[in-house]
């Protein structure tokens, strides 16, 4: 008799990380170092805390620099707010499974589509911050960064805390490496910004981040693209190489519970080689 997991397909849910029955041993609400409790509580301090930073950002650039209109065409505050929605989301499910008493939480049990959608919230909170640090710090950043104790703060909650709180999620819960196939519509989420960009420019008539100016960058400009999609690829890489390792150093050293990511690891290993199977198929 043929095991469910041999049914896996490239293209369904289980590829993509819905399994069913979704998350049996509740990885996405648990953690190697918190218990359900203190880490519910840390995401929704994070959930709170991006929240004000984002209203606050907002209301600068409604009352001080009137520019309102601007403020979700740049990739750092649309990244953000994917931080707000994904701390809110998981603070609520992991609280209620510390209340549930450690046996499920509500996203078990919701729609495949909400489980699917969840997953790949969590593939680009844990990517799109990085990228966001690493290219404000090397070709953004300027002595006005630090001018005021406003851009200060917000330039550190926007550009370097975000990072901090992606690798809160990478290192310091159970949710199973990010997989391959989020690669293509993660990527793809990236992408379409460049599209963004340069409706902004058709219809306010600036662009949100100057080396996408391509009457300054000639050239350069197919450079920087191309230079972040192989950051993006590189990125991704490292952040499921990290998870995996995680889990790996999790299972030797670490304390072997119920809850442990014993069975997703093994789980996600064997998506893999499927994976890789369908692939030389096709």
């Amino acid at each position: 008799m043929k095991s469910p997991r041999s049914t896996f397909s490239l293209g369904s849910y289980e590829s993509f990380g819905v399994s069913s029955p979704f998350d049996p041993t509740c990885n996405l609400v648990t953690s190697p170092v918190f218990s359900p409790v203190i880490l519910g509580a840390l995401r929704l301090l994070f959930a709170v805390y991006t929240l004000v930073t984002t209203i606050t950002v907002l209301a600068f650039e409604v009352v001080v620099y009137h520019d309102s209109k601007s403020f979700l065409s740049y990739f750092t505050d649309l990244s953000y707010i994917g931080l707000v929605a994904y701390f809110w989301a998981s603070s609520v499910q992991t609280i209620a499974y510390a209340f549930r008493g450690q046996k499920s939480y509500p996203l078990q049990s919701w729609p495949r589509i909400l489980q699917l959608l969840h997953v790949l919230l969590y593939s680009t909170i844990v990517v799109f911050p990085i990228i966001v640090t690493v290219v404000f710090w090397s070709l953004l950043a300027s002595p006005t960064t630090f001018q005021s104790r406003y851009s200060a703060w917000s330039n550190i909650s926007q550009h370097a805390m975000n990072s901090g709180f992606a690798l809160f999620e990478i290192l310091l819960t159970h949710a199973r490496p990010i997989p391959w196939t989020h690669l293509i519509p993660v990527f793809l989420l990236l992408a379409s910004y460049l599209g963004l960009a340069y409706i902004t420019h058709a219809t306010q008539g600036f662009y949100t981040y100057t080396f996408l100016d391509p009457s300054k960058e000639h050239g350069l400009l197919a450079a920087y693209i191309i230079g972040i999609t192989i950051g993006y690829c590189i990125v991704f890489a490292v952040v499921r190489g990290v998870s995996l390792l995680r889990c790996r150093l999790h299972l030797r050293f670490g304390r072997q519970q119920d809850n442990s990511p014993l069975e997703a690891l093994e789980e996600w290993q064997e998506v893999d080689q499927l994976n890789d199977s369908s692939v030389s198929e096709a």
